[in-house]
Parts: C-alpha cells; sequence; structure tokens
C-alpha cells in the first residue's frame, strides 16, 4: 500500500511524464464568429478536429490512441443522453462532466496507465454570447470559457495564445469567418513558437516571427480548420472547411 508520500510522488511523476509527451503536441485554437465556431489547428496525417454531436466538437492534442478513446466516450455519452432525454439537452457541459471522473481516475491510480490528452469542447449556439467551451486536462481538472478557448502543449504555450487573440480581438468585436481565419493561425503559431518553454516565461513573437513560425509548421504539416455553423438549417452544423477557404489565410 501506497503511503501519502508515495502516492504524491507517484502522481508528480506522472505528470511530468504527460506534460513532457505534450510539449510537442500541436495546439489547437477555438473562436467564436459571426458564422459559428472556428476551430484551427496544423496537422500532420491524422484528423484533430471531430464532431460529437449536433452543435458539439472536439480537439486534442497528445496520444492518438488516448484522444480516440476520448472521443468515442464523449460520442456515446452524448448519444445516450439524446436518446434517454432529448437532443436539447445534450451540452457540452454535460458532456466533460460526464468525462471528467474518468479521466482524474485514471492519472490518479498509480497502477493505471493515464490519459495522455489535453482537450478542447465546444457547443456553438444561437448568437456568440451563448457559444460555449471547455477546456479538459489529463488530470481530469476543467475550465469553462467564453468567446474563445485553446489548448498547447504547456500552459506558458497557451498563454502566449490567449495573449495574441486578446489583443487581435480587443475591441470587442466579434470577427468574421475570414478575419477569424487569420486571428486563429497566429494564436496557432505563438502557441507552437513558445511550445518548448515550459514553466519560463517566453516573450511574445513579432508578426514576421509568427509568419515564419507558421511557414516553417506547414512544410510537414496542413492547416485544418472547421466550423460549426450556426445558421445553417441543417441537423449537422459541424464541416471541415474545404482547402481553398484556408488557402488565402497562409498566403
Amino acid at each position: 500500500m501506497l503511503s501519502p508520500y508515495d502516492w504524491n510522488e507517484a502522481i508528480r511523476q506522472r505528470a511530468e511524464y504527460i506534460e513532457e509527451r505534450l510539449a510537442e503536441g500541436s495546439p489547437v485554437v477555438a473562436l467564436s464568429c459571426r458564422e459559428g465556431i472556428l476551430l484551427a489547428t496544423v496537422r500532420g496525417t491524422q484528423r484533430k478536429l471531430f464532431e460529437i454531436y449536433d452543435r458539439l466538437a472536439f480537439a486534442a492534442l497528445g496520444q492518438q490512441a488516448d484522444i480516440e478513446a476520448l472521443r468515442l466516450n464523449a460520442i456515446d455519452f452524448a448519444h445516450a443522453e439524446g436518446f434517454a432525454r432529448s437532443p436539447d439537452d445534450v451540452t457540452i457541459g454535460r458532456v466533460v462532466a460526464a468525462l471528467s471522473p474518468a479521466v482524474k481516475k485514471a492519472f490518479g491510480d498509480p497502477l493505471a496507465a493515464p490519459l495522455v490528452a489535453r482537450s478542447l469542447f465546444a457547443e456553438v449556439g444561437a448568437t456568440p454570447e451563448t457559444d460555449h467551451f471547455y477546456a479538459l486536462g489529463y488530470d481530469g481538472e476543467f475550465r469553462a470559457f467564453r468567446r474563445l478557448a485553446v489548448i498547447a502543449g504547456s500552459p506558458t504555450a497557451e498563454e502566449q495564445m490567449r495573449a495574441c487573440l486578446a489583443e487581435a480581438l480587443g475591441s470587442g468585436e466579434i470577427p468574421s469567418l475570414r478575419e477569424g481565419r487569420r486571428h486563429a493561425l497566429r494564436a496557432w503559431a505563438a502557441g507552437w513558437a513558445a511550445r518548448r518553454s515550459r514553466g519560463q516565461k517566453a516573450e511574445p513573437a513579432g508578426e514576421q516571427d509568427l509568419d515564419a513560425v507558421l511557414g516553417e509548421a506547414l512544410r510537414e504539416g496542413e492547416v485544418e480548420m472547421a466550423l460549426l455553423d450556426r445558421s445553417t438549417h441543417r441537423q449537422c452544423r459541424f464541416r471541415v472547411l474545404r482547402e481553398e477557404e484556408t488557402e488565402s489565410e497562409r498566403e
């Protein structure tokens, strides 16, 4: 049986291990636009942005098997909730609250494998003011956000991304989809540039630096963007943006 000291030491080592694995993960940005919620990242071969239910989307960075496990659990819960209650009762808050205990249990059990993943969830509303965002950590803790949310390989990288978006959206106006695409890619580049600054204060990158970071990343990866459409009459509001819809933002 583990003593309290041994348990705390085991938890600390698990956290360090997971943070090390997440450090090189590609950031994800989600923000409210007039047309809906935009999700954006740069990926390699595997998709990172997914629909989990009507109006709900999911993205994550980390080990692919753990990301897939979280995605499937989120889908299963959402559909079971919609069947038992009604589709209108399926909210992103309920989904995250249902996933959180299992994630926390896996992290806190020294005999179980923890989930190496940091996740982002979004729910589009009738107006930008009613959009909802959540970030779920590998320890099961989650936070709610308004207007935007980001996940990255380190807290420092996330701070840089939020600072970049705060500067771009400082007026308080809700951006158009075109403006949102540009802001999202700049924020992604800010997070990617700061990904190795774990526990250290990083200086914000300039405009030219962000362009260089993004250009270098796109030599090996590609932009992936999706929209939770606010105004569509289709039941499925999630759609992956076509390459031509993102190409101009990379010029």
